[in-house]
C-alpha cells in the first residue's frame, strides 16, 4: 500500500471515490503476498496488483460494486496454471481478497508512518474459512472499525474480549518484527493484521572490506545501513559512500547513540575481541532480531566462553549466529556479504535458509 499513497492522493485530489482490494490470505504458489493491494477509482483507473494480472479485472469490478453499495466482503480466487501462464507467471495458486469501498484513514496513516504501525481489520462475516475450495461471497457488510497496533503490543482500541486483544497484540508485534501481513483467527472472528514496518536497519560493526559490499547489497533490499568502527581512518565516506550513517565510537557508545533495539540486525565483522565482544553483548542484551559475528568455529567457541564469563546467559548466546552467514561456499568479499545478508533476511522471515527444492509441501 505504501507504493500507492501518491496515486491515492492524486486521485482523491481529482475528487473521485477510490476503493481497494487487498490480499488477506494465500494458498499454494500465489503470485502476490498478503498485503498486496489494488486501487480502483470510480472513473475507471486502476493501480497496484493483487495477482500479477490474473484477477485484476475481476477485483476491479468487485470494487466498483463496493463503491456503489458501501459494503466490504472477502472473495476467494483460484488462479489456474493456465491463467497464470497467460499473464507470464510461473504457476497458479489461491488467494482471498478483501474488497473495500474506501481506503480507510488508518491505512493511509500507517502506510505513511516511518516508525512502523499495524492496522487490524475485522473481516466481514462472509469471509471464507482458512481452507482450500471455492467460496461464494455473501452480500457483504459495512466495514468494521480498524484497530491500530505497534511493536510494543499496544492496541488503539479493544475488541471487548481480553483474550482476543491479547492475541491481536501478539500478532501485531510479530507482524512488525517480520515485516509481513497475515490473517488470524482470534476468538470467534477473523482479523487481517496488516503490517507497515519501519525501514529495516542493519548495523555493521567493523569497517572492513566485506562491510563495503554488505552496505551496497543491504541498501538494494531497502535496509538502512549503519557502519560502526573505532578507527576513523576506516569509517570514511570515501570507503562507504552509500552508508546511511558512519559512527566512530566504541560499541556501547554507538548503541546508545543509535538506540539499538529489537528491530535491528547486527553483523559484527571486526576480528578484534576488545571491540567485537562488547558489540555482541550489547546486541544480545538489547534483544536485536539478528546478531551474527565473523570468525571460525574455534574462535566462536572461545568467544562464547568469554561472553559467558561476563554474564551472558546460555539463552542469549544461543541467539548468536557464528560463524556468520549461510554456507554459500564463496570467499570473495561480495560473496561473503551475500551469505551474511541471506542469513539476515532468512532470520527476519523465520526461514531456515535451506534449498527450496528440499522444502516439504506445495508452497
Amino acid at each position: 500500500m505504501r507504493e500507492l499513497l501518491d496515486t491515492l492522493a492524486r486521485w482523491r485530489a481529482d475528487g473521485v471515490p477510490v476503493g481497494r482490494a487487498v490480499v488477506v490470505r494465500t494458498f499454494g504458489s500465489a503470485p502476490r503476498p498478503e498485503g498486496a493491494s489494488l486501487l480502483y477509482s470510480s472513473d475507471g483507473r486502476i493501480a497496484g496488483s493483487v495477482s500479477g494480472g490474473c484477477v485484476e479485472g475481476a477485483a476491479a469490478r468487485e470494487i466498483e460494486g463496493a463503491l456503489a453499495s458501501g459494503l466490504s466482503r472477502v472473495i476467494r480466487y483460484g488462479i489456474s496454471d493456465e491463467q497464470a501462464w497467460n499473464v507470464g507467471l510461473a504457476c497458479g495458486g489461491t488467494i482471498d481478497v478483501l474488497i473495500e469501498p474506501d481506503v480507510a484513514p488508518e491505512l493511509v496513516a500507517a502506510a505513511g508512518s516511518e516508525n512502523g504501525a499495524v492496522v487490524i481489520t475485522p473481516l466481514p462475516g462472509d469471509s471464507p474459512p482458512p481452507a482450500h475450495g471455492p467460496h461464494q461471497p455473501g452480500a457483504g457488510s459495512t466495514p468494521a472499525p480498524r484497530i491500530m497496533g505497534d511493536a510494543d503490543g499496544r492496541l488503539s482500541a479493544t475488541t471487548g474480549d481480553a483474550a482476543t486483544d491479547e492475541a491481536l497484540a501478539e500478532a501485531a508485534g510479530e507482524a512488525l518484527l517480520r515485516g509481513t501481513s497475515r490473517t488470524i483467527q482470534a476468538g470467534e472472528h477473523q482479523f487481517f493484521v496488516e503490517a507497515y514496518p519501519a525501514r529495516p536497519r542493519l548495523v555493521i560493526v567493523g569497517a572492513v572490506e566485506v562491510a563495503r559490499s554488505l552496505v551496497s547489497l543491504a541498501r538494494e533490499l531497502g535496509f538502512e545501513t549503519i557502519v560502526v568502527d573505532g578507527r576513523a581512518a576506516f569509517a570514511t565516506r570515501e570507503r562507504f559512500p552509500t552508508a546511511d550513517q558512519l559512527i566512530v565510537a566504541w560499541p556501547d557508545e554507538a548503541a546508545d547513540q543509535i538506540g539499538l533495539g529489537p528491530l535491528d540486525a547486527v553483523a559484527v565483522m571486526t576480528h578484534d575481541p576488545k571491540f567485537d565482544e562488547p558489540a555482541i553483548a550489547q546486541a544480545l542484551r538489547r534483544g536485536c532480531r539478528y546478531v551474527g559475528a565473523i570468525g571460525s568455529r574455534k574462535t566462536q567457541a572461545a568467544r562464547r566462553e568469554r561472553l559467558r564469563a561476563v554474564g551472558l546467559s546460555d539463552d542469549e548466546l544461543a541467539r548468536l549466529n557464528g560463524p556468520i552467514g549461510l554456507d554459500l561456499g564463496g570467499r570473495a568479499p561480495a560473496e561473503t556479504a551475500l551469505a551474511i545478508l541471506a542469513e539476515v533476511v532468512a532470520a527476519r522471515h523465520g526461514a531456515s535458509g535451506g534449498r527450496l527444492s528440499q522444502r516439504s509441501g506445495n508452497a
